[in-house]
């Protein structure tokens, strides 16, 4: 089979959206992972919906599936990178990132979208690690009710320096709260795995295969969380895209390369051609 891949919108912040779609699908990729953003479709426009509905337009005309992630730097918080989070100190600010990612469940139903992607947060020090997780269990089962609501996919991201690190942090969180095993998918990004040292980016996929809502892929350099070109880094790429076909994942494998928005136009079509030049020498 042949893998499905997707280039991350956060990769080409300094163009506008619907050209970014088109290079996107120019460049031959199957689908798109929308970062929404204050200018990559504001969630928080009165236009909102009459946007995502020309976006919707705009991805059936190009052929373009999609994955809506929501790891914008600071549309909630314009003095403060990804804050608030699901676990920041008060309540008002857990309160907003729960709003917002239930937006983004609304937008990923308008847009048939594949999943919704979403991480933890950081633990700021003024918060235990006790309240942390109760912080996270809390928000966590009020934004998957929603998403069962409204029957829209979501998979939670294990990020670096994040509270939820780890494929196994992932692990413990459905064990604490069974309950979320049957709406939280996993959305496994196999640079971060490659980072933390925890597994074998390829063993996991294999270990996760019937969990896994979306896959993110680039270059990384173990130990160093810094998203590089597919050509650059220590990890070895072409054994996870084996892994992928060999568990038959047909979702969307997303690049994710938010550094090269400033090579973009060069980034995008580049980074499907080295995929597909290592899938064929598989």
């Amino acid at each position: 089979m042949k893998l499905r891949y997707a280039y991350n919108t956060n990769g080409c912040a300094h163009h506008r959206l619907n050209d970014a779609l088109r290079l996107i699908a120019d460049s031959g990729y199957d689908g798109v992972a929308l970062t929404i953003d204050w200018h990559h479709l504001d969630p928080f426009s009165d236009r909102w919906q009459a946007d995502t509905y020309n976006i919707h337009r705009s991805l059936e005309e190009l052929g373009l599936s999609c994955v809506i992630e929501t790891g914008a730097r600071y549309l909630l918080d314009a003095t403060d990178k990804h804050e608030p989070t699901l676990i920041s100190t008060t309540a008002e600010g857990r309160a907003r990132r729960v709003a917002f990612l239930k937006r983004a469940i609304d937008i990923a139903g308008l847009l048939h979208a594949e999943t919704m992607s979403f991480w933890a947060g950081v633990r700021k020090s003024a918060v235990s690690e006790q309240n942390a997780h109760q912080y996270l269990g809390e928000g966590l089962l009020e934004v998957a009710s929603y998403a069962e609501e409204k029957s829209v996919h979501i998979s939670l991201e294990p990020e670096p320096g994040m509270l939820v690190e780890t494929n196994a942090d992932y692990d413990q969180l459905l064990t604490a709260h069974p309950e979320l095993e049957r709406t939280l998918h996993l959305a496994l990004d196999l640079g971060h795995v490659w980072v933390t040292g925890e597994d074998d980016p390829a063993r996991a996929v294999h270990r996760y295969a019937d969990r896994l809502g979306t896959v993110s892929i680039e270059g990384m350099n173990k130990g160093q969380h810094l998203h590089l070109p597919l050509d650059q880094g220590d990890m070895d790429i072409p054994p996870l895209l084996r892994a992928l076909r060999d568990v038959a994942f047909d979702r969307l494998v997303c690049v994710e390369l938010s550094r090269e928005s400033v090579r973009a136009h060069e980034a995008i079509p580049r980074s499907i051609d080295l995929l597909k030049q290592m899938e064929r020498a598989l």
